[in-house]
């Protein structure tokens, strides 16, 4: 064999080689794109449907910030008939509009099915079911007067949903003790209910120890009002209890003074909550078998087990509640929503187990994208227009409560604006990275990242802000927030006092003629004369 023989038969083995490992590579990525698939949250798009769904929403915010501004939706088939409309009319036609489409505004539900249906047929029913959901939701968007929130987009996730709902004896929703009701859905609970007549649903208001004694025990009275099971619990006070150390964050740290002895009122420890959940849970596995309900539930199938499922928006603390319970982290935590991709369950003793579902978006009107991203739904690198985000921050977090947080001075309302005003956005970013000296590389103050810093803070508690118990049918109120006429110049005002006003509006944007005048005077000034 010549050499050359041998230079062509290696480089043939070398090649036949490499093609080996490009298919083994193809067949493994085919494998992890079909098999293996990453379960991941979709609650936004990225094609021309985003574009206009922004353009809309600041077009909303425009007008609803604007009280003078009118709204003038473009319809190129038919003159608008809101054309005229002011934006305060507007808000109640909304609101009118809202009430009226509350009932379809529903999670999906799961078709009937039964052990004998085969996978494909399921597939295809679960599949149909879900566009028949979207296309109703799409109907909602299609009114002018509603806007409806981002949502969860993907079936697989609300597929995990499905199957804690059917496990489970006992609903456990997780809501921010700060605004329940913004957390709470009430069609989660009639699909519950829907599921099997004796399920329950208790609300879990996670970070109750951000809330002094006398907020609680209003939301207290409320929730008993409105026949809602609930209980106070905080994680991070319960995890830090169970491994014996202090509190990192001091804003968390118990007020002796606010200690209750009300079993309604006080938050939950670890021990209290387990043996609470299995308390409940138990009642309702007796109910269904004293009334002869035959229900193959895992608690059945396991040795009598009762099963808790917990429920929630992303990052409200589901999986810290878990990692607290089981008294080890066994669920992934993190502040940016989503971390929990699949339902877990994690059985606690021989009579309670666990199960863990994904935090869901769950569709909504009112609250706008921006609200979503300070209330910690939505990820917060996901953000667009900080200033939106940071004004939610500053017209729900007082004045004086940011200085203080951040030993800081905002600059004060000008004289001719209304005194008890919130701080802007622009001004609360630009003291802020003046005080923490951030700046971008353009030289100018880096307001991207104190955004993302000052939300932060918004959402673990830093910023104290709370939200109170509303009158029965209407929504929470923020402690804090200025309402409409709040702020308002008080009627009855003299003439020398709008001058006054006016004056010192030319004089702070440079139109006065206070410079002018002083050369004037000094012209017509005389020097005295010396005597000799």
């Amino acid at each position: 064999m010549g050499k050359n023989e041998k230079t062509s038969l290696g480089r043939a083995l070398v090649k036949h080689h490499n093609h080996v490992i490009q298919e083994t590579k193809e067949k493994g990525k085919y494998y992890k794109t079909q098999n293996k698939k990453v379960l991941e949250s979709v609650t936004e798009v990225t094609d021309i449907d985003a574009i206009i769904e922004q353009a809309e929403e600041a077009e909303r915010l425009f007008a609803i910030h604007h009280d003078s501004a009118t709204p003038v939706p473009i319809n190129l088939e038919t003159a608008s008939s809101s054309s005229g409309v002011t934006a305060k009319e507007w808000k109640e036609q909304r609101k009118r509009e809202e009430a009226l489409h509350a009932s379809s505004l529903q999670v999906p539900r799961r078709p009937p099915w039964t052990p004998k249906m085969n996978v494909d047929q399921l597939d295809i029913n679960e599949k149909q079911a879900f566009l028949t959901w979207r296309r109703k939701l799409a109907s909602l968007e299609e009114n002018e007067k509603l806007v409806l929130t981002p949502f969860e987009k993907n079936l697989d996730i609300w597929r995990q949903l499905w199957r804690v709902l059917e496990r489970s004896d006992l609903i456990v929703m997780v809501v921010d003790a700060r605004d329940p009701l913004f957390y709470r859905c009430p069609d989660l609970e009639a699909y519950a209910r829907e599921i099997d007549e004796h399920k329950k649903t208790m609300l879990l208001v996670n970070k109750a120890d951000l809330l002094p004694s006398h907020v609680r025990e209003k939301w207290a009275e409320y929730f008993s009002r409105n026949n809602i099971l609930f209980v106070f619990w905080s994680a991070k006070a319960a995890t830090a209890t169970l491994e014996g150390k202090p509190l990192k964050e001091q804003w968390r740290a118990p007020d002796t003074s606010q200690r209750t002895d009300d079993p309604a009122v006080k938050v939950y420890g670890r021990d209290e909550l387990l043996d609470r959940l299995k308390f409940e849970a138990q009642e309702i596995v007796k109910q269904r078998k004293s009334r002869g309900v035959s229900m193959e539930t895992p608690a059945e199938s396991h040795q009598e087990r009762v099963v808790v499922g917990f429920v929630g928006y992303p990052n409200v603390g589901k999986s810290s509640t878990i990692n607290a319970l089981v008294g080890q982290k066994r669920t992934g935590v993190t502040s940016t929503p989503g971390k929990t991709k699949h339902f877990q369950t994690l059985i606690i003793s021989e009579e309670l187990m666990l199960c863990d579902c994904p935090g869901l978006v769950f569709p909504s009107f009112s609250s706008s994208r921006y609200e979503m991203i300070a209330c910690g739904v939505l990820p917060i690198d996901r953000m667009t227009e900080h200033l939106e985000a940071v004004k939610v921050v500053a017209e729900r977090v007082p004045r004086e409560a940011i200085e203080e947080v951040y030993n800081i001075s905002l600059p004060k309302p000008k004289t001719y604006e209304p005194q008890f005003r919130p701080p802007l956005a622009s001004e609360l970013l630009r003291t802020y990275c003046l005080s923490r000296g951030y700046v971008a590389s353009s030289g100018l103050p880096d307001e991207t990242r104190a955004a993302r810093q000052i939300l932060k803070d918004y959402i673990e508690g830093k910023l104290p802000h709370f939200a109170l118990p509303p009158p029965d049918g209407e929504n929470a109120v923020e402690e804090g927030s200025q309402s409409e006429d709040e702020g308002e110049e008080a009627p009855g005002r003299g003439l020398d006092q709008v001058l006054d006003d006016l004056s010192s509006f030319d004089l702070a944007n440079g139109l006065g003629s206070s410079k002018k005048k002083q050369v004037e005077s000094h012209k017509q000034h005389k020097k005295p004369h010396r005597k000799n």
